[in-house]
């Protein structure tokens, strides 16, 4: 019965049409898979604003109702890329269904408590470092950096996050970043350079490559002035075709979606202006996660209602992933001669600062204690000064 609802809503809310929906690097055909189409969308992690978890900062906003819609698109996208590292991007999610440990896990680092690296809290403390009062909302570049900035307290997934600036990014800066040594292991790096395959991989016993830092590549981008360009509009959508696309984080001026792919010149978006309360984890460790999941045909509108500024969001998870995703670049987005999106470049810009990968400060304690109080982040802020240049 349940899935019968769910293909008269989709039903309802796609028209009949031939066209292909382009869902994250998936192609769903409407004629065919409609029901696909529904699974594949309901199985992306959806954050929504939420209340009653405890104050931000101890005295700050118990809610982020009205404010954190660029927080919660920004973990959509990062939350997108940790499901691609662990369970893989066919991964689907059912309700009621038993799901492996890694989702349980990667979902935990987003529940609306302190002590979870990408909750709510430690977005909205590290903003303060970005020149952002809490309670105050985010664009697209500053979640970026906020994320980068997080991810070097999180041992666990151990991401390399490269933000890219004046629309370029550069390779070189990017294989320096993602081949740099394990912070917790410089020996560990070297012996695995000694003993890389032919392949250029070492593998652990997970089965990843541990010299590669799995990628997740942020593109902000300004496509017009005050509204978008319509020359960038194919390359944007091809975007979304890329197998490495994580959508991108847009919207209105202070309403943020994210956009997770296109039909015709329509884009289809989760939505996070939907408050419902805080979720803890069971006693068991697992966590109700019924209300993560948007189990309804998604929004749509039109790319020219999309404000300008935008953020591209790409993962690789080894480096022939990064590879690829240049060589689909070279073809796709930089055919165009001139007013190209963004830029892809081999090496680091001479006029430009030396790029020095980001590290986590030498610090006593780890993770999400660092970031506990707004005293703590400003001495943080001094140690990332010259690293975000």
């Amino acid at each position: 019965m349940e899935g019968t609802t769910g293909k008269k809503k989709i039903q309802k809310e796609f028209p009949e049409t031939d066209e292909p929906v382009w869902i994250l690097g998936r192609q769903h055909h409407l004629n065919a898979d409609k029901s696909k189409l529904l699974l594949d969308i309901s199985a992306r992690l959806w954050f929504t604003y939420r209340r009653k978890f405890s104050p931000i900062g101890g005295t700050g906003p118990s809610s982020d109702a009205g404010w954190g819609c660029m927080l919660r698109c920004g973990q959509m996208m990062l939350a997108q890329a940790l499901i691609c590292r662990h369970l893989g991007r066919d991964w689907q999610w059912e309700k009621h269904k038993k799901q492996p440990e890694e989702y349980h896990r990667i979902l935990r680092c987003f529940l609306d408590r302190k002590d979870c690296c990408y909750s709510i809290h430690q977005m909205a403390q590290m903003g303060v470092g970005e020149g952002k009062s809490i309670g105050e909302w985010f664009g697209p570049n500053t979640v970026a950096q906020v994320l980068k900035k997080l991810a070097l307290f999180d041992e666990w997934n151990s991401l390399a996050v490269y933000v890219s600036m004046d629309n370029t990014v550069v390779i070189e800066d990017i294989k320096k970043m993602c081949w740099s040594p394990p912070q917790s292991s410089s020996a560990s790096h070297s012996s695995a350079h000694l003993h890389r395959s032919a392949l250029g991989q070492n593998k652990n016993t997970a089965g990843l490559c541990t010299g590669w830092k799995p990628l997740l590549l942020i593109i902000p981008l300004r496509l017009g002035i005050n509204h978008i360009n319509p020359v960038y509009i194919d390359a944007f959508k091809e975007c979304f075709k890329m197998p490495q696309s994580l959508g991108a984080l847009g919207g209105k001026p202070n309403n943020a979606y994210y956009f997770i792919g296109f039909l015709g010149n329509e884009l289809i978006y989760l939505d996070p202006h939907t408050t419902q309360s805080f979720v803890d984890t069971e006693e068991n460790g697992t966590v109700d996660d019924e209300s993560f999941h948007c189990q309804e045909a998604p929004h749509r509108m039109k790319i020219m209602n999309l404000d300008p500024s935008v953020a591209l969001g790409f993962f690789c998870k080894e480096e022939c992933d990064f590879d690829n995703w240049c060589s689909l670049v070279q073809k796709e987005i930089l055919k165009q001669q001139s007013l190209r999106m963004f830029e892809l470049v081999q090496k680091h810009p001479p006029h430009w600062p030396p790029f020095i990968p980001p590290t986590k400060p030498e610090v006593t304690t780890t993770g999400a204690e660092l970031i506990e109080s707004t005293d703590k982040l400003f001495e943080l802020e001094e140690e990332f000064e010259i690293l975000s240049v």
